[in-house]
């Protein structure tokens, strides 16, 4: 069952702010450095709890320690709750309270990395930044789902209406992506060197996909500026990970009853975070290795297993777990056929296809993320696991199924977690409970899974998906196997059968 929230220690609460950091319980960590002396050298588009959780605290360990502290950051936003959030961290100085939470164990600390934040209205604001030369890297968390990815060929889709848009109006546009082209346009103009662009998505390739996305957006108005921005601007792939939740009204309470402090938007976070990434910055970057970042000269093999293991991991809890009305990702864990679900997937299908990491056990790996899925303390949910599946299946589950069929493999599993997506973009769950829209493409999703209820073939006609999986006859088949079990039989009953299947 979920933690209950402690008796208040702490009264109101202290209004988070500069002035009151000298307020707070002496067990709450703080910036050790002057506000003041911190100068901006980051611009940062998507401040959500992701980005105040791992690049902030990189920053704000390095500030702590005294160093690099003209690599301030500046958030930005194009969303409407881009403005929210602005108006949230304005009032308390962009100070943010940062709960790391690991089983039995749980500390805050108030980070300070952040120095300004310019409002997603405020187009000449955004423009003066972005041409301002102390700013040496732009920064993104746009979610897995922003970067306009032709879902069918996997490339950057430029006839996107909103990119389309962007190419007619490239003094006035309206993604970060042409945004960032018009930035771009003005250092070119004025001499300066461009700003490295580092994406902080959980995407694979996410620097490679970036760049096709940017000059792809400055090839519809201008070839000579894409010419260009292909050949000088830096885009460093990398592979983020922190299981960060989402902030309701569960955790502004804990924040003052716990730690006796008023945040309007605090974050709650797992303890463990990593980061991995290219050296690939030529007006210079933080030194992200002196507190606790990685960097290679390839982060593929990171990205694969990432994405493979932990990734796949929560998508296949999630459906099923979704299903039977589990409410947080812990008590999936403690579910034992939703457990044994997941392991016998990774252990069967999905790690032995998995490429060789340098200077990591794979193994090991799974351990950890076993680990960090039970974690108590976290609160994630799992219906925030089952958003957007029409965007995460294609990059989490369908490439280990085709890894699986192109090695002649099993992905009995892997077509029983498909299945149960599909079952659960029904739209009930097991108990009869309505599953509230839980996609962009919910409507969509819904009436696929009402007609494949009677008709599989419907849901694996998803070409964006699926793409040539759908093709394959082996998977078809199992595909509609299991979601006829699923109706016929439940999710519980149809989880015993495939647990008790003998290994291949």
């Amino acid at each position: 069952m979920s933690k209950s929230v402690e008796p208040s220690q702490h009264g109101a609460g202290v209004e988070l702010s500069l002035k009151n950091l000298h307020q707070l319980s002496a067990d709450v960590g703080r910036p050790q450095y002057q506000r003041s002396d911190i100068s901006p050298g980051i611009l940062h588009f998507g401040v959500g709890n992701f980005h105040r959780a791992h690049l902030a605290v990189y920053l704000d360990d390095l500030f702590n320690q005294g160093l690099n502290k003209d690599w301030g950051i500046i958030g930005a936003g194009v969303m409407a709750h881009d403005a929210a959030m602005r108006d949230r961290l304005k009032g308390q100085d962009y100070l943010t309270t940062i709960v790391e939470q690991d089983s039995g164990l749980s500390h805050a600390r108030v980070t300070g990395a952040m120095i300004d934040f310019v409002a997603p209205d405020d187009w000449d604001g955004l423009l003066q930044w972005l041409s301002d030369p102390r700013i040496r890297i732009v920064s993104l968390t746009i979610t897995e789902g922003g970067y306009f990815i032709d879902p069918v060929s996997g490339k950057f889709d430029a006839a996107h209406a909103s990119i389309a848009y962007d190419g007619q109006h490239p003094d006035r546009p309206k993604t970060v992506f042409g945004i960032l082209v018009a930035g771009l346009k003005q250092r070119k103009a004025k001499g300066l060197a461009p700003f490295t662009i580092m994406s902080c998505d959980n995407v694979p390739h996410n620097g490679a996909v970036t760049r096709n996305a940017v000059v792809g957006v400055a090839q519809l108005s201008d070839p000579a500026l894409a010419d260009w921005i292909a050949s000088h601007v830096a885009f460093p792939n990398a592979m983020v990970d922190r299981i960060t939740p989402a902030t309701t009204d569960r955790e502004r309470t804990l924040a003052t009853s716990k730690f006796g402090i008023k945040d309007a938007s605090p974050v709650f976070c797992e303890e463990f975070k990593q980061w991995v990434l290219e050296d690939h910055f030529p007006l210079g970057r933080p030194e992200f290795d002196k507190v606790g970042a990685t960097f290679v000269k390839d982060v593929s093999p990171f990205e694969t297993m990432k994405i493979r293991i932990l990734n796949g991991g929560h998508a296949i809890i999630a459906y099923s777990a979704g299903l039977l009305d589990v409410h947080y990702v812990h008590e999936a864990m403690e579910h034992k056929l939703v457990r044994d679900f997941l392991i016998k997937i990774e252990q069967d299908e999905i790690i032995p296809i998995v490429p060789p990491v340098p200077d990591t056990d794979l193994q090991d790996y799974f351990k950890l993320i076993v680990r960090r899925f039970s974690n108590p303390a976290i609160g994630d949910t799992i219906r925030r696991l089952c958003l957007d599946g029409s965007n995460r299946q294609p990059k989490f589950i369908v490439p280990s199924i085709a890894d699986a069929i192109k090695a002649g493999r099993s992905f009995t599993g892997l077509a029983l977690e498909s299945a149960l997506w599909c079952r659960y973009c029904y739209g009930v769950t097991e108990s009869g409970a309505v599953i509230e829209a839980n996609d962009p493409n919910w409507e969509q999703l819904q009436k696929r899974a009402q007609l494949a209820r009677q008709h599989s073939a419907e849901w694996l006609a998803m070409d964006d998906v699926y793409a040539t999986v759908s093709a394959h006859p082996g998977f078809v088949e199992q595909f509609d196997s299991w979601l006829k079990k699923l109706w016929a039989d439940g999710v519980e009953k149809t989880l015993v059968e495939y647990i008790h299947q003998a290994s291949k």
